[in-house]
């Protein structure tokens, strides 16, 4: 059975308690089609056990040529991954490092994609660089001559998120990536906070690796996500996080009867290489069906109806002593609404608050932050704004506003 999304509809959402839900930059509540797929995998495994195995091999298969396609890959530079930690980390410790090679970071960046680096710095003996995510909220030119300079003290990697997770920020990945590869660096990238919102092609944007979870944007089950590597790249990658399904024809030995047990079959040249054991085959039966209900809808749609939301709510916002950290050019816009409270109130108190009141929101590091999806109706504007002001009413001491003056 085929489910659409449709905009501004909740309806795949039935028992969804918040009001507002703009939470969708943390986590996605899972819809109705992923909850169905997913149960409907177990009592098939609860049925048939070990035999049940064979079956999933193909839906494997025709997800990672989905996951391929929604960014702009092919299906063997996608590798299934549980987080997107675990698909920074495979690359962290899988490059060919010499010792003494730089890796330029950036401070602001969510830790997933700073730890990996730092524990691969401290294994070979590589220098780690920070530079500020704030020059580039100044302007992508002056971020980008910053990263230049860096650069010309050479690089081997380069790695960023692809939107900012505290102020939705969309990064000038295209660019960087030619800066990078013009003074022989690689650029990664943590997709995280773009995939499935923000239209992505990985190929024309000229990024070597791309990682990503599946529980935010994707509005797939937490525990499933996954690892592009750039075909190019794959070759000169060490094998040092290699398990048994990283070799070719890893299985027959189960399946074939007696004198196929061997160790020294050759590793996979895909980035499936990266899948070392048995992996969450319950979970990316729900991270389909949550590919599946996008396709549906167009991540492109998806994108300029969350902007319209944010448009709807950020004046709003302005007006009552908030201040935008939304990028004023369209370009650089994400899923994404952060702003910071007038300065006479807690931004704890102030969240609390607000999911008090059914509004479904983040503070990551202090920021206030709104990140609404496809079912998210324009109309909830009117709905936010109202339980802003009676937060705030609250919280400096006023009588919350009675249900008639709304």
């Amino acid at each position: 059975m085929t489910f659409l999304g449709k905009l501004g509809d909740r309806e795949h959402f039935p028992d969804l308690e918040p009001l507002v839900y703009a939470n969708h930059a943390a986590i996605s509540p899972p819809s109705w089609p992923v909850r169905r797929a997913m149960q409907n995998a177990i009592v098939d495994w609860g049925r048939r056990g070990a035999v049940a195995f064979g079956s999933y091999i193909g839906q494997r298969q025709r997800l990672r040529e989905k996951l391929a396609a929604l960014v702009g890959a092919s299906a063997e530079e996608i590798a299934f991954m549980p987080n997107t930690s675990n698909g920074v980390t495979a690359i962290a410790m899988s490059l060919p490092w010499r010792r003494g090679d730089r890796v330029i970071l950036f401070s602001g960046e969510f830790p997933a994609n700073v730890t990996p680096w730092q524990r691969a710095a401290a294994l070979f003996g590589l220098e780690v660089v920070f530079l500020s995510t704030n020059d580039f909220a100044t302007s992508d030119d002056e971020g980008l001559a910053k990263l230049a300079e860096a650069l010309k003290s050479g690089a081997r990697l380069c790695a960023v998120s692809a939107v900012q997770f505290q102020t939705g920020l969309r990064m000038p990945l295209s660019a960087m990536a030619e800066l990078c590869h013009a003074h022989g660096a690689e650029l990664f990238v943590d997709g995280i906070q773009a995939t499935g919102v923000v239209p992505t092609d990985v190929r024309a944007l000229g990024v070597d690796y791309w990682a990503s979870g599946g529980h935010k944007w994707l509005m797939g089950p937490e525990g499933t996500g996954f690892l592009y590597v750039r075909k190019e790249r794959l070759a000169a990658l060490e094998h040092h996080l290699a398990g048994w399904l990283s070799h070719e024809d890893s299985v027959r030995f189960l399946i074939e009867g007696p004198g196929h047990l061997r160790y020294d079959r050759p590793f996979k040249e895909r980035a499936e290489f990266f899948e070392p054991g048995c992996i969450n085959a319950i979970g990316l039966v729900g991270l389909e069906a949550a590919v599946d209900l996008l396709k549906t809808v167009g991540v492109q749609t998806i994108y300029e109806h969350v902007v319209r939301w944010a448009d709807g709510v950020e004046p709003g916002l302005v007006e009552r002593g908030f201040r935008s950290l939304r990028a004023p050019e369209a370009h650089r816009r994400s899923g994404i609404l952060s702003v910071l409270p007038p300065e006479d109130v807690s931004v704890v108190a102030l969240h609390r608050a607000l999911l008090a009141a059914g509004l479904g929101c983040a503070i990551p590091d202090g920021v206030l932050r709104f990140s609404p999806h496809f079912p998210n109706n324009l109309d909830e504007a009117e709905q936010v704004l109202l339980s802003i002001d009676a937060a705030l009413a609250e919280l400096r001491g006023a009588p919350r506003p009675r249900s008639d003056d709304w």
